[in-house]
């Protein structure tokens, strides 16, 4: 389940077994639907790729060896290569 966050202007979800939240910033939306979105398309968008965002978190935190828990950004390459795969 994904959340907006307006104090951060981010798009929140948790992770898949991880227990922490993953940020996605709305410029990072910008950059994947090349327009300034509205919160409720970056909502959809993630609705739609899911999978692929979830699969960009399991790699950043593979990647960065992030402890369980730990709250992390996700920026728009990180999805552009799981959107890819």
């Amino acid at each position: 389940m994904a959340t907006w966050r307006d104090d951060i202007d981010a798009l929140m979800f948790e992770t898949d077994g991880q227990h922490g939240f993953c940020m996605v910033h709305r410029h990072a939306f910008r950059t994947l639907l090349r327009s300034l979105p509205a919160p409720n398309d970056c909502l959809a968008y993630f609705r739609t790729h899911e999978p692929a965002f979830q699969a960009a978190a399991s790699a950043k935190i593979s990647r960065k060896n992030l402890a369980e828990g730990v709250n992390f950004h996700l920026t728009s390459r990180d999805v552009a290569r799981a959107l890819k795969k």
